[in-house]
């Protein structure tokens, strides 16, 4: 589903009405959608509708009214007076005939059901002065909270919270989500998300034209590898996982199983010649090649059968990782960048965009930094997850998969999708390496960079959900098979992009 900004929703709006609907029909059904939504979860109860004096108000006045329609007891507690509602809500605040209390704590005594429309998703700025002090006392009560659009105090583009905001039990909106219903920790305010349909033709987006969309197979799926009957182990393509040093060869082989269970038809891990014994003592159907430093890498990559590459987990900062990194941009193969092989040009991330963007036209790198590896790269960035992510795909020329509970994966071209999938247990040792394993195994058999980093992170957070309680980073390649099933029941049958050789 696509996500839409602030501003592109108040496009949608526009066009909505500009095609003939009118802004106070939009309005009486998203009313109607809350009403209806609180009506399907909850026998009767009290009710107390605390309205704003905007847009987010008028939509709580509807619900207020159509709920004591249906023998509901409601009240309503304003912000201000309906005289400083303007517009449409000036309409839907005349409709309601009940009466209106202050704002204020004491309202909500004896209520047992809240609904929130006192701001929606396009506040900027926290919450103060009896604002802050109904939500406050909103959330320290044991009625749950059904939030109109977005939990009043979220930022809408960004996620943020910079005041008190609003914690939802259920949170209604319309049309298409925003930013700040999957960026944390706006996500956490939204307890479960409900995407209702007020009428706003579906055709208005080719007219938004929206780059930012929900991480979820309808995403990728038209671009994930399929088996042919005639593949063979070259055609599905051979992936290279630069190993450490003998003392850290661990996250590399995380990355190259998971590479594996990806799909890709060989794997290699190409090991300092010191830790080729240890990683060949523990590895079966991947194999194993002895390099010796940067020229052998190139040597090894020169085989036009090699189609990605992967290097950073466990490689160490020193200068042999970063003259391995520089090696591996020639060449048209794939190409992902993780852990050790960013953080080692923090000093000079400029070395690293120049090569980058040397490198040959095509498919783009793949970035996938955790937010402490994103920082020593980008230390000028700042703002929001999703515009820091997408400044840096622009900057560097590359796809960045900035990691996290709400990883964002962003192109160079504008292209973006936010994450949420992914459960609190992959806070783990080598989960990381893990992603970047299955993004290089993706890759290696000719997906796209964006689509694979998408997928890539997709299956990661499946998988995890799949596995529960006590998963450790081993766990995630082999809970895949069962992952990939599930997914291949639902996607489209389709020709898949193969890999060349």
């Amino acid at each position: 589903m696509e996500i839409l900004s602030i501003a592109e929703m108040a496009e949608a709006d526009r066009l909505a009405i500009a095609s003939g609907i009118p802004g106070v029909e939009l309005m009486e059904s998203a009313g109607a959608a809350v009403a209806a939504a609180i009506m399907a979860r909850w026998n009767p109860r009290p009710v107390l509708v605390l309205c704003g004096t905007g847009n987010n108000g008028g939509d709580g006045y509807v619900a207020a009214r159509l709920l004591a329609a249906s023998g509901w007891p409601v009240r309503v507690a304003a912000l201000g007076p309906p005289a400083r509602q303007g517009g449409d809500a000036a309409i839907m605040a005349a409709r309601w005939s009940g009466g209106i209390e202050p704002c204020s704590p004491a309202a909500l005594d004896g209520a047992a059901l809240v609904v929130d429309a006192l701001f929606g998703a396009g506040l900027t700025r926290p919450l103060s002065g009896p604002a802050a002090a109904m939500v406050e006392a909103a959330n320290a009560g044991s009625a749950p909270i059904i939030a109109i659009d977005l939990p009043s105090g979220v930022e809408g583009d960004s996620g943020a919270t910079p005041g008190p905001a609003i914690r939802a039990a259920l949170t209604i909106t319309f049309f298409r989500p925003k930013p700040g219903h999957l960026l944390l920790p706006g996500r956490l305010c939204c307890g479960e998300r409900m995407v209702a349909d007020i009428g706003i033709p579906v055709g208005v987006l080719e007219r938004i034209a929206p780059r930012l969309g929900e991480n979820d197979p309808a995403l990728w799926g038209q671009a994930y590898p399929r088996l042919r009957p005639d593949d063979h182990k070259y055609r599905r393509g051979h992936a290279i996982v630069v190993s450490g040093g003998i003392a850290s060869t661990g996250a590399a082989r995380l990355s190259a199983r998971a590479a594996l269970r990806a799909g890709a038809g060989l794997v290699t891990l190409a090991s300092p010649p010191a830790a080729l014994a240890v990683n060949a003592a523990q590895l079966t159907a991947i194999m194993t090649r002895s390099i010796a430093g940067a020229e052998g890498l190139a040597r090894l990559l020169a085989d036009p059968r090699c189609t990605a590459v992967l290097l950073g987990p466990g490689n160490g900062l020193g200068p042999a990782t970063r003259e391995n990194v520089l090696a591996a941009m020639a060449g048209s193969h794939a190409l992902v960048l993780d852990a050790d092989a960013l953080s080692v040009f923090k000093d000079d991330p400029a070395a690293l965009f120049a090569a980058l963007a040397a490198r040959a036209p095509g498919q783009p790198a793949l970035l996938t930094p955790h937010e402490g590896e994103f920082r020593r790269l980008f230390p000028q960035l700042s703002g929001d997850k999703l515009s820091r992510a997408a400044q840096a795909a622009a900057q560097a020329q590359a796809v960045v998969l900035l990691k996290g509970a709400d990883s964002v994966i962003a192109a160079p071209d504008g292209r973006a999708a936010i994450n949420e999938n992914a459960p609190p247990t992959l806070a783990t040792a080598g989960s990381g390496d893990v992603l970047a394993g299955l993004a290089l195994g993706l890759l290696a058999q000719g997906m796209p960079t964006f689509e694979a980093a998408a997928a890539a992170a997709w299956l990661h957070g499946a998988a995890a959900q799949a596995f529960g309680p006590g998963l450790i980073a081993e766990d995630l390649p082999d809970t895949l098979p069962g992952v990939l099933r599930a997914l291949f029941r639902d996607l489209p049958a389709v020709d898949p992009p193969i890999a060349k050789g």
